[in-house]
């Protein structure tokens, strides 16, 4: 039969030669690139080296005669004839193996580390020299074994000659095929349904009759919808998983905007003007007005504004589900103890101190209970006596008194009176023979001026001079003297004015508003009108600084047991520091919504008091705990009320008073 051409297989051979010419062009190239390389590392010059052409016909001969030789014996055979044997057998001996002859073949001197690395740097060619330790032997490779080594690792034909893209040839002639390859007619199978594939049909079929096999319904679209769609997407939009939120609707009209509203809709025109008087979120956005006819009414003005205000709501405004919880209101409380554990504590009023002309300032109590000293800016001071209410003693000292401080030493019955800008040190005469001896003669100043441990003289600060009228000592300031305090054991005693009374070793860090002294340690507690310092007195200097966090500071108050500090101030807030927990307050408490004049603890029991420019007095129950782990108890027990105040100021006192009455309350 005659080969016949087709225009695909001349199409195919067409790209065949054009891949087959590229990789030609591409293997010339490498070559081109290897020979430079290797001429390059055997250092000849680019001068001495050989022509392209000369080198090609190099290689096509060795190529040549590597086809043409298809002979074993070309290949040397290896010296070495021990076989399969494993040359670690030959490690100690003094021979590698047996050449052909049976001969030993010796070991070879093997050169050190140094001294081939001197004949490495010495021979140019050393790189191409590969030790055979099966002969025990070095081997030169030469250039065309590297060009093949070379080739093998590019993935590449060994020889260059090799075309992979050789073009197609058809070995069925064509020429002159008018009939097909074969004759045959077609099966008959081709044209009858076969029987298997109606076997496996039925069993189809009886798998969906039994509901084996099931089909997904197709959805049904809704036959009806709403016509605004407003709320037809929550349900699809819920089902993927968002938490989507329906915009609130808008407000539907209603009878005001209706163009034939009832009259009582229709505002008169003083109402029309008042609102022009409005601010205008509080002015109404429209005005109802009658129309005869609904084609007399005009177009809305605000009509484009308000479905812009609308769009711009839904796109800007944050829509998020809030869940509700239902919690007991009374849950949130705080459990405190019921008030009837807590007593005694005063309820009631119990005694009125009658006698003072004028408002009382300040009181203070003996340190056994018995007696109350009282100071009011009428210009007297008055000692009661508790439990009867009876005026023991007055004294007449011409200006207001500010402030009255009982000495706490059971057997000085001294009075300290601070007024103006004296400060009165009293005898009270109270106590017996011996003690009144001792108060004379301590009431006896006997050097002008004192020296301090420094060796400065305080007269420049304060004198102190003799009172006759009075029968005490008169300390003379040289600015009003605010507050008075005495030391726990009744030797020393603090004031507070513009300029102090003594020389102190450290520096005041602002004005000073109050300051105590601890009950039971050398330490002074000074309050300035942001911070409360404390200071050590015998190693003269700063324990602590306490950070109320207040406005202003009124009064401070130690706890009987010195390691709790309340804080009182002008906006009535209350703070109660642990010295032993931090410099911040444990607790502050708004308890007043006026300035809070004075706090103070009770002696014995677990009590403290506020007194307040509201005319209240809070009484609270403070438990301090002996272990440390223990936070303090506090609870609010009663309000106080019934007093009155004066050019809109209450007492300093904590019993508070009325105008020109002293009140004690009873406890219950």
């Amino acid at each position: 039969m005659a080969k016949v051409k087709t225009p695909l297989s001349d199409s195919l051979n067409k790209k065949k030669k054009e891949k087959s010419s590229e990789h030609l062009q591409e293997e010339k190239v490498d070559d081109q690139q290897i020979r430079q390389d290797y001429d390059s590392a055997d250092g000849y010059d680019s001068s001495h080296n050989e022509s392209g052409e000369e080198i090609e016909g190099r290689s096509s001969e060795s190529h040549q005669g590597i086809e043409e030789s298809d002979s074993s014996e070309d290949e040397v055979a290896p010296r070495n004839t021990i076989g399969d044997v494993p040359l670690e057998w030959y490690k100690e001996e003094e021979h590698v193996g047996y050449d052909i002859a049976g001969k030993k073949i010796k070991k070879k001197v093997r050169q050190d580390k140094l001294d081939s690395f001197l004949a490495s740097a010495d021979d140019s060619k050393n790189w191409r020299k590969i030790y055979d330790e099966y002969n025990d032997e070095e081997v030169e490779v030469t250039k065309s074994e590297t060009r093949l080594i070379r080739r093998l690792l590019k993935g590449k034909a060994p020889h260059t000659e090799f075309d992979p893209y050789a073009p197609y040839v058809d070995w069925f002639k064509w020429d002159g095929a008018k009939n097909p390859l074969s004759n045959a007619p077609e099966p008959k199978r081709r044209f009858i349904p076969s029987k298997w594939e109606s076997k496996k049909v039925v069993e189809y079929v009886r798998a969906i009759r039994k509901g084996l096999i099931k089909f997904d319904k197709p959805k049904e679209e809704p036959r009806f919808y709403l016509l605004w769609g407003d709320d037809s997407s929550t349900t699809e939009k819920a089902g993927h998983g968002l938490a989507y939120i329906p915009p609130p609707k808008a407000k539907l009209p209603g009878h005001e905007e209706s163009y034939n509203p009832s009259l009582e809709y229709i505002p008169t025109q003083e109402e029309i003007n008042s609102y022009q008087l409005m601010y205008e979120e509080d002015r109404p956005k429209f005005i109802p007005r009658r129309f005869l006819s609904l084609r007399s009414v005009p177009a809305y003005e605000n009509a484009v504004k308000e479905s812009f205000d609308r769009c711009l709501d839904l796109y800007l405004c944050p829509r998020a589900r809030k869940k509700r919880i239902n919690i007991d209101p009374e849950s949130l409380k705080p459990k405190l103890p019921s008030r009837k554990d807590l007593k005694p504590y005063p309820v009631t009023c119990y005694l009125e101190y009658k006698g003072h002309k004028g408002a009382v300032m300040s009181i203070s109590t003996e340190a056994s209970g018995q007696w109350i000293a009282s100071g009011s800016i009428d210009g007297t001071v008055r000692i009661w006596e508790v439990e009867t209410g009876r005026c023991l003693r007055v004294w007449e000292v011409g200006e207001a008194v500010h402030f009255v401080a009982w000495n706490p030493s059971p057997s000085l019955h001294i009075l300290a009176v601070s007024m103006g800008q004296d400060v009165l040190l009293l005898n009270t005469g109270l106590g017996n023979d011996e003690e009144q001896k001792n108060i004379e003669q301590l009431l006896r100043p006997e050097t002008p001026g004192p020296m301090d441990d420094s060796g400065n003289n305080t007269t420049s600060i304060v004198s102190w001079v003799q009172d006759d009228k009075h029968g005490g000592i008169r300390l003379k300031h040289f600015k009003t003297v605010s507050s008075v305090e005495w030391h726990r054991k009744g030797d020393y005693i603090s004031t507070l004015s513009k300029r102090l009374t003594q020389r102190i070793p450290f520096k005041l860090h602002g004005l000073p508003v109050s300051s105590t002294f601890h009950p039971t340690r050398s330490i002074f507690f000074i309050s300035t009108k942001k911070n409360v310092r404390v200071y050590d007195l015998l190693k003269q200097k700063l324990i602590k600084k306490l950070e109320t966090g207040l406005r202003e500071v009124s009064s401070i108050a130690i706890h009987p047991a010195g390691d709790n500090v309340i804080v009182g101030s002008r906006e009535g807030k209350l703070c109660w520091f642990d010295m032993d927990l931090s410099s911040q307050p444990y607790r502050i408490l708004k308890c007043h919504p006026k300035d809070i004049n004075n706090v103070a603890f009770h002696r014995s029991y677990p009590l403290f008091a506020t007194c307040s420019d509201d005319c209240t007095a809070y009484v609270f129950h403070g438990t301090v705990y002996s272990d440390l782990n223990q936070n303090p108890l506090i609870v609010p027990l009663e309000i106080l009320r019934g007093h009155a105040s004066t050019n809109g100021r209450e007492s300093y006192g904590l019993q508070v008073p009325s105008k020109a009455a002293l009140v004690i309350y009873r406890r219950c």
